[in-house]
This record gives C-alpha cells, structure tokens and sequence, in this order.
C-alpha cells in the first residue's frame, strides 16, 4: 500500500485544477474549487496549509472523485 504524500493546499489545487475544477472564491485560509458535470456542480473547499494532514486530503479527495494515486508518492 502506498502512502499519501505530504501535499500543501496550493499543490492539492494544482491537481484539481487538472481534472477540470477551477478556483470560485477565496476566503480567509480556503479556496473553494468547482467542476461541473452532466450530473451537477462538485464543491471541494480546500485549506490552504503549508502542509494537509492525512484525514483532510482523504476528505478532498472522496469529495472530488479523483483517484487516489494522483495523490500517493
């Protein structure tokens, strides 16, 4: 099993941005991405930490429907 890389909030939306979400809004620490589809809009809020822990990267990624190994080291 591999694990997850250590990955900032700008790093993580460079990876949205290339499956199509693009930046909305910004507000304090969270920029909040967007991609729509055929099925509706998908809403991913991201910090924008230097460093994400483990469990808010699981979040993104379950939420955007990504798959993990864009993420893994």
């Amino acid at each position: 099993m591999v694990k997850l890389r250590i990955l900032s909030g700008r790093e993580v939306c460079a990876i949205l941005a290339r499956h199509g979400y693009i930046q909305v809004r910004r507000k304090g620490s969270h920029i909040v991405m967007q991609k729509r589809d055929q099925d509706g809009t998908i809403t991913v809020p991201v910090p924008d930490h230097a460093e994400l822990r483990t469990g808010t990267l699981q979040s993104i990624i379950r939420q955007s429907g990504i798959a993990k190994n864009e993420f893994e080291a």
